[in-house]
């Protein structure tokens, strides 16, 4: 069903997207992710409970977020969840504050104050920059406090606008000299959207996820069902490194917005003997670069229970940086026992961390 909401020029449209409208829509912004798209929502979520809000300036579409509602049957109460949305940065342009504005009372007035639920943003914004900036803002006049319990997403961003020459020039000194020794093994590397690339992926990913146990929230077969539902640009970029025809190791990222995101690594031992790892990621990087990503996003660190992931990820020649944190608004008191019991059942199943991706060095 369309609502619209007039005020300023601005109006909201409130659901009624398809896959491919929404895909549209993804498109138009600079700071959209795979997180945002039908794809994750409808994998991760489930169709049924995805949710979006469209606001438009004369016609044309100024800001969007997707949203997860989970609802209890039969009752006005559950929750309304943003990750990394909504959508403010649309691509060559300034972001507005008056249009964040209205956006964030969209999303009070339809999920909070129309439906009784609660509703929680994880926006796509780092802390300190003009982006959080704008949302804390509106936040703050909208009666949506921080939600530290959601986790802090900490990772390691890469300028990627630099020439290529002044990127390898960035890369700590020990790193870039496992990447000269790799260049002079006996390995190749390959890139694809296939789905095939992913299923040859899966093995490697799957014995190193055995061999080292370590603590990931990343599921490859839920990648391996967005990609099929993925379509043209959108579509996760699979790289493979091969040794005398067999498939050592790989990553897989994605770029939908200006800053592209590692989402899966993994190398086997024999591809730790050949440094294959440092020659996958310089690989990604300049394709990455050739398609105008400005910046790529190391998938996340913990130096704490990850150091080899931390240590490998901070040889890039990047910076520390961490998203903003997470911001919510109550609901009716049913919503808020409801996320109560679903912040318990998070914090039990994985812990107050972000999930963060592997990768062998």
């Amino acid at each position: 069903m369309d609502r619209s909401i007039l005020s300023v020029a601005l109006e909201v449209q409130i659901d009624g997207q398809t896959a491919d409208t929404w895909a549209e829509v993804l498109s138009l912004f600079a700071d959209a992710s795979i997180y945002q798209s039908w794809a994750y929502g409808a994998v991760c979520w489930g169709q049924h409970q995805l949710s979006h809000v469209v606001i438009r300036r004369n016609g044309l579409v100024v800001a969007a977020v997707q949203l997860r509602v989970a609802r209890l049957p039969l009752v006005s109460a559950g929750l309304a969840y943003a990750r990394w949305g909504p959508l403010i940065a649309l691509k060559g342009e300034v972001v507005d504050p008056a249009v964040v504005d209205f956006m964030i009372r969209c999303l009070c007035d339809e999920y909070v104050n129309r439906r009784g639920l609660e509703l929680q943003i994880l926006p796509p914004a780092i802390a300190n920059s003009k982006s959080a900036a704008y949302f804390c803002a509106v936040f703050d006049r909208s009666g949506l406090a921080p939600m530290p319990s959601l986790g802090n997403y900490k990772t390691i961003l890469v300028d990627l606008c630099a020439p290529v020459d002044a990127i390898r020039r960035r890369l700590d000194g020990k790193w870039r000299n496992q990447l000269n020794r790799s260049e002079r093994n006996s390995v190749s590397v390959e890139s694809s959207v296939s789905e095939f690339s992913l299923q040859e992926f899966q093995p490697v990913y799957l014995a190193m996820w055995a061999r080292k146990n370590f603590k990931t929230s990343v599921n490859i077969e839920e990648f391996m069902q967005m990609q099929a539902v993925l379509v043209g640009a959108a579509r996760m970029q699979v790289f493979l490194a091969r040794n005398e025809g067999s498939v050592i190791g790989g990553l897989v990222c994605s770029l939908i917005g200006d800053t592209a995101i590692y989402l899966l690594g993994a190398t086997s031992e024999r591809a730790r003997e050949l440094k294959a790892a440092y020659l996958l990621q310089w690989h990604a990087m300049l394709w990455l670069k050739s398609q105008g990503a400005s910046s790529y996003d190391l998938g996340g660190i913990d130096a704490g229970d990850n150091p080899g992931g931390y240590h490998f990820k901070a040889g890039f020649g990047g910076v520390e940086v961490n998203q903003l944190t997470a911001y919510g608004r109550q609901g009716n008191a049913l919503s808020t026992a409801v996320s109560a019991v679903a912040a318990w059942r998070r914090k039990r199943k994985q812990g107050l961390s972000a999930p963060v991706n592997s990768s062998a060095s």
